[in-house]
């Protein structure tokens, strides 16, 4: 189905979102159709965030909001569905689309199969009536499907529809660049060879496989790694759990801007607890780059002043190399807590793999080598 048919079919005003790249082609829409537009548009930071923006749009325009998410994000809008949409508090309608991942039967990475098993049980559980849209969905199907969903929203309740891989298609592409020079990859490889031995939490997403495969190039254990593959957001945490029961080692996290924003109440949490040993580097290219290149705020705001802000003891940015190997060896020797946000380009090599190893291989193996360290 051409996507422009879904968009028709819905008849809605405002669409805001978190990006998925089985969304790829409503995202690539949106952004041609609208780019970044408050009134029409909004990327945000998380799921649960872009929910209630909704119903504020609700609140002061009286029509009936889009949020388009990844499955993934179910999990955070459980609390503004339930106690703010639902029909027994406000009452406010919302219509979501959502990129099934891991939908049973369909290959997908680990991290996605469970999610996708509990995809429509999820939505059932909040009340929420869905209708899954494929390949072979028409568009004389979905018209009679939203004539039904419409009663439900004049109603003031919830509709969704949830998008199997490959069931939407848009024929524009759209090209995502910023102007900044260094690449992601070789950031990485920058990070590995000063970190030697430490461990590392890497955030979900290209970092993660990239950080994968340079330890594969070299030869290296992936012992010293803990991948992230899931759990948007939430690699800081993971760091400081790790930093605050290793306090002699030197824990290094590598964040992504759109995981910083999606949580950015971790980086008051880690401020708070100022863990000495604890190294947040933010690989900043202003973009959800893995989900396919639409833009974050990132680029639009202050990332090391909301650091020194939330207590970091040193907080930097950097665009070049040079500066950047400065200041990992200044991080690697110092005895604070340390945040350095790393300006980065656009892009990934097209024949990235992922890693071969399992998640739960890769947790046995690096727990394995952090009960060497103290």
């Amino acid at each position: 189905m051409k996507v422009q048919d879904l968009v028709s079919v819905i008849g809605a005003d405002f669409y805001t979102g978190v990006p998925d790249s089985q969304l790829k082609a409503l995202c690539d829409y949106l952004m041609n159709e609208y780019g970044i537009d408050s009134k029409r548009h909004v990327i945000a930071a998380n799921e649960g965030n872009c929910t209630a923006l909704a119903a504020g749009y609700h609140l002061a325009t009286g029509k009936v909001p889009v949020v388009y998410m990844q499955n993934s994000g179910e999990g955070n809008i459980i609390n503004p569905v339930a106690s703010l949409l639902n029909d027994k508090v406000y009452s406010i309608p919302c219509v979501f689309i959502i990129g099934w991942r891991g939908e049973p039967g369909v290959h997908d990475e680990p991290q996605h199969i469970y999610q996708g098993e509990v995809t429509i049980k999820l939505l059932d559980d909040m009340g929420i009536e869905s209708f899954v849209i494929g390949k072979e969905t028409t568009v004389e199907e979905l018209t009679a499907v939203m004539e039904d969903f419409r009663k439900v929203l004049d109603n003031g309740g919830n509709v969704a529809f949830v998008i199997r891989k490959g069931a939407l298609s848009y024929d524009e592409k759209v090209a995502y660049n910023n102007d900044n020079d260094m690449i992601r990859e070789d950031i990485i490889k920058h990070i590995a060879q000063v970190t030697g031995e430490d461990p590392i939490v890497s955030t979900t997403g290209k970092a993660s496989r990239e950080l994968f495969e340079i330890r594969e190039a070299k030869g290296q254990s992936h012992k010293y790694d803990f991948l992230t593959v899931g759990s948007m957001g939430h690699s800081s945490s993971i760091a400081l759990g790790v930093a605050l029961n290793k306090p002699e080692t030197k824990i290094w996290c590598v964040d992504g801007d759109g995981a910083v924003l999606m949580h950015m109440g971790a980086m008051a949490l880690v401020g708070a607890n100022k863990p000495s040993n604890l190294v947040h580097i933010v690989i900043n290219n202003g973009a959800h780059e893995t989900v396919g290149g639409m833009p974050t705020v990132a680029a639009q705001i202050d990332m090391v002043s909301i650091a020194k802000a939330c207590g970091y003891c040193s907080a930097v940015s950097v665009s070049d190399f040079e500066s950047l190997d400065r200041e990992l060896n200044k991080a690697k020797a110092a005895k604070e807590l340390t945040f350095i946000e790393v300006k980065c380009s656009i892009g990934a090599r097209a024949d990235l793999g992922r890693p071969t190893t399992t998640a739960r291989e890769n947790k046995e193996g690096f727990m394995a080598y952090l009960s060497t360290l103290s």
